[in-house]
């Protein structure tokens, strides 16, 4: 049978790379480390790892079967901490994932009134480029709850949270592309050098997908990995950037219109199973917090 030890070992293997270092951060002995990950290959029914002269590397098996040790190890992390919390041993942890923007524009006010509510409770935010970065750590255990957009054929439960809206961000002293309307037309952007998000973040996709809808492909002046750089390069003139409105901050000094036709994206929070106690009333605060449309109307 399968136990939680042996897949911390496999793990603790994978992620340095070496029987030697995994059996010093385990405190265990190189022998009974490698007794141990040979056990659980006999289980399985074959080899998850490669012995190389200098490293390991993982089988096919292997590949197959590390995500699902990752997730168990976090489930029963999960466990230990709800029990400790029950116990009044610990307040507890909550374990949050998200993508850029939503950790900037979206959790911010969620978290304030979170911690003004539970101040016993840790909270810790991981963050991602791409809601398929998202998807996949949720999927693998990482987090209690994730908040972005809605994840395609998801098997857990998810809550829709409401729609996002995304604007166009221009310098406030440049041409009047909206003819003083406060909407804008992206095809009237075609020829402009755009500030862009750099490759891997889910916003470069969504930009590139709203200009292909307009009929053309954006050129850009830059690219950023943050979002909360995007704005403030295009009101200082790089070029038209379009982002979240929820990421604008209070006084943002530049110009913004909204795109026609509107671009939105419904965001959700979602777990990998039913969700405890407090990962609900966490859920609870986000849905009462959001100030985005509905998720089935105009926002």
């Amino acid at each position: 049978m399968t136990s939680l030890r042996q897949l911390e070992y496999l793990v603790t293997v994978v992620d340095t790379g070496s029987f030697t270092k995994a059996a010093e951060l385990l405190h265990v002995t190189q022998p009974a480390l490698s007794h141990q990950v040979r056990a659980l290959e006999k289980g399985v029914g074959g080899p998850l790892l490669e012995r190389l002269p200098r490293s390991v590397r993982l089988t096919p098996m292997g590949r197959a079967m590390l995500p699902h040790a990752r997730a168990t190890l976090a489930d029963a992390e999960r466990a230990r901490c709800a029990a400790r919390q029950a116990s009044g041993l610990e307040a507890g942890e909550l374990q949050i994932a998200t993508v850029y923007s939503v950790g900037l524009g979206v959790l911010p006010s969620a978290l304030r009134v979170w911690r003004r509510e539970r101040p016993d409770v840790d909270v810790r935010l991981v963050e991602f480029r791409h809601a398929d970065e998202l998807r996949e750590a949720m999927a693998a255990g990482e987090a209690d709850v994730a908040v972005g957009p809605v994840p395609p054929d998801w098997d857990g439960p998810v809550r829709e949270l409401g729609v996002e809206e995304f604007v166009v961000v221009l310098p406030i002293d440049g041409p009047r592309e909206d003819d003083g309307t406060g909407v804008v037309d992206l095809a009237t952007l075609a020829d402009c050098a755009w500030v862009h998000y750099a490759p891997g973040n889910g916003l470069a996709d969504l930009v590139d997908q709203a200009c292909a809808a307009a009929g053309f492909q954006p050129r850009a002046a830059v690219r950023t990995e943050q979002s909360a750089a995007a704005p403030m390069l295009a009101a200082a003139g790089l070029g038209p950037a379009l982002v979240p409105a929820n990421v604008l901050p209070e006084g943002f000094r530049g110009r913004v219109l909204r795109p026609e036709p509107a671009i939105r994206r419904t965001l959700a929070a979602y777990c990998r199973s039913t969700p405890d106690p407090l990962t609900s009333a966490f859920i609870d605060v986000v849905a009462g917090e959001c100030t985005l449309g509905s998720p089935h109307g105009n926002p």
